[in-house]
């Protein structure tokens, strides 16, 4: 199988969910301060998590043969091609305009933002991996489909990785984000 990247598996440490206490998750969509532009933020954590599992589903349906080769390739592409760029796209900004925004509100929680930077910096290596590997497939499934098939595994393997990456690290992230964007009345 191919080498993945270590991926944090813990929560983030107490002193940076300090605010979670205030601002519980469960009290989010009643706070006046819970704007559309956080609500958006959080459906595209949403999108993700469906993205990766309908690659997983797809990818399992090939394994199976209960989903054609063609079909499966063109899915993989189709849904492959929506997570990497979107992902790619989202944590770039997060990194360069929203963590900004949040420290300069907040630094207490630096430290924490700094972990969910290092995440990225993980999630991008796993997404190269994963491109490089599902467009082996799909130009696989041209040349020599039993080939394709056995490389179809990896990319499997892959996406459970980035499912339970995405399953971490958006929590932590939101668990950290929402509670100092609602303590500081940000993006409202």
């Amino acid at each position: 199988m191919t080498h993945m990247p270590t991926i944090r598996q813990k929560a983030l440490p107490e002193d940076m969910r300090l605010l979670l206490r205030d601002y519980p998750r469960e009290a989010w969509q009643d706070d006046p301060n819970f704007a559309a532009s956080i609500q958006n933020w959080m459906g595209a954590h949403v999108m993700f998590g469906q993205l990766a599992e309908l690659i997983r589903l797809n990818t399992e349906g090939y394994l199976d043969k209960q989903i054609a080769p063609e079909d499966h390739a063109r899915r993989l592409s189709q849904y492959g091609n929506l997570l990497v760029r979107n992902l790619h796209g989202h944590h770039h900004w997060e990194d360069r305009k929203f963590f900004p925004e949040l420290s300069a509100a907040d630094a207490r929680f630096d430290h924490g933002l700094d972990t969910l930077e290092a995440d990225h910096v993980v999630l991008d290596d796993l997404l190269d991996r994963f491109t490089r590997q599902a467009n082996r497939v799909v130009t696989l499934t041209q040349m020599d489909e039993s080939q394709a098939r056995e490389e179809a595994q990896p990319v499997h393997d892959m996406t459970e990785v980035l499912e339970g990456f995405l399953s971490r690290h958006l929590t932590d992230e939101e668990d950290l984000v929402v509670p100092i964007l609602l303590h500081h009345k940000l993006r409202g």
